[in-house]
């Protein structure tokens, strides 16, 4: 066998009778926001009337079951992703949505799925321990839009849909072939026009137009990025055949993602979130985002994972410097790295930024303390951001899942100076 990826793909495709010809999918690539946005174009297409399924990093769905993702892989392995579509067909789904990783499509786990719209969100730099470039992680994932022209026709015309405020949208469009191309912006002119009206920390209020007709969306999720999210999601909706109605009233209905801006809320005077934002990208748009909205301080909590992307690391730090008040650096998932060293070049950052430990940042190895030190700091109208680990229910040391809850963490430290939910 010459690769052995490609075999595996093409025997569980066939084992469960290529499932993905009958049943209409969609898949959403990009840097950040594909969990939320695959959960939106879900809510999309069943205010539409579809039945959906979908596997994302934090849930799986299967036509109304919801169940957590332990897995740690935000796109499942060929086999299981096969199977997962054949159950979802005798379900009686009539679309499937997933999270296509550059890592999945690299990896030929998607290979064997046939794809009717395809999502790009953003891309901005990350796995480059894995892809090398920057280009060759772009060139990964325009092989999910290269996918349209070689899958089955079920009725949907092939769509991309794609963010025209990323300058790499026209990259993708090319790499679409003859599949219709949809395009979603706040910036530039775009097919589906988003505008933001008014925005707090409740949500944003969005006129949404397309082909003429526009509606007026309160989006209950929280900032720019998610005003992105939900454009991308109507456009998706559209190109399923989805009414604009249709995704305003489920857009208005939308509710925020396990781990994604999630409010830990004890009665506390200060806000506290968790966010899965482990990237400098995402970092600085979730400080960006809070920053303005916080009367106190803001402290933010957020280490760097092991065996990934050094790069990053001291760019995090940075980012940090410029928005909060008080960061303190931790362990994400170390993994067979040694802890001190990543803290160091986390911390290497922070020094370049002529920020001081002890009085601009503080440095603790165990999370549990580092939570607990952020809340104890915490004083009235103060936010305090719980940045890296979202929804996941394990920290990776050495080779050892050792189990953790960011959400949990921070009721625990909450009612550890007198605070309970």
């Amino acid at each position: 066998v010459a690769d052995s990826r490609i075999a595996l793909a093409d025997l569980a495709s066939e084992f469960f009778d290529h499932p993905t010809r009958r049943l209409k999918l969609a898949a959403v690539t990009g840097t950040d926001g594909k969990t939320t946005t695959v959960h939106l174009v879900s809510d999309v297409l069943e205010a539409a009337g579809e039945r959906t399924g979908f596997a994302t990093t934090v849930d799986f769905k299967q036509v109304g079951h919801v169940w957590e993702n332990e897995t740690r892989q935000s796109t499942q392995e060929a086999v299981e992703v096969q199977e997962f579509f054949a159950e979802l067909l005798v379900a009686g789904g009539t679309w499937g949505v997933l999270e296509a990783t550059s890592h999945a499509l690299a990896l030929r786990k998607l290979r064997g799925c046939e794809v009717d719209v395809a999502v790009f969100t953003n891309l901005s730099p990350e796995h480059l321990d894995f892809h090398g470039t920057l280009q060759r992680y772009l060139e990964t994932k325009a092989e999910l839009f290269s996918m349209l022209a070689r899958s089955a026709d079920k009725g949907v015309p092939k769509t991309a849909v794609l963010n025209a405020d990323d300058p790499r949208w026209r990259y993708l469009a090319d790499r679409a072939g003859g599949a219709r191309v949809l395009t979603y912006a706040i910036d530039a002119h775009a097919d589906v026009q988003g505008t933001i009206l008014a925005s707090d920390a409740s949500g944003s209020r969005v006129r949404i137009a397309s082909a003429g007709a526009s509606v007026e969306v309160p989006l209950p999720l929280v900032g720019r990025f998610n005003v992105h999210n939900a454009l991308a999601a109507a456009a998706a909706g559209l190109a399923a055949g989805a009414t604009l109605a249709q995704a305003r009233d489920a857009l208005a209905r939308a509710k925020a993602v396990r781990g994604r801006m999630e409010r830990v809320d004890c009665g506390q005077p200060f806000s506290v979130i968790v966010d899965y934002a482990h990237t400098p990208e995402s970092l600085d748009k979730v400080l960006g985002l809070l920053r303005p909205l916080t009367r106190g301080k803001l402290i933010a909590v957020f280490g760097s994972a092991g065996e990934r992307d050094r790069a990053k690391r001291p760019a995090l730090a940075e980012i940090a410097a410029r928005h909060a008040d008080l960061f303190v650096l931790t362990q994400e998932d170390p993994r067979l790295e040694d802890p001190a060293t990543i803290l160091a070049e986390i911390e290497a950052g922070a020094v370049s930024a002529g920020k001081k430990r002890g009085s601009d940042y503080l440095v603790i190895d165990d999370r549990r303390e580092a939570v607990a030190e952020a809340i104890r700091r915490a004083q009235p109208d103060d936010t305090v951001l719980l940045a890296g680990k979202g929804h996941e229910s394990s920290i990776i040391v050495g080779e050892t899942k050792r189990p953790y809850d960011e959400a949990a963490a921070a009721r625990d430290a909450l009612r550890a100076v007198g605070f309970a939910p």
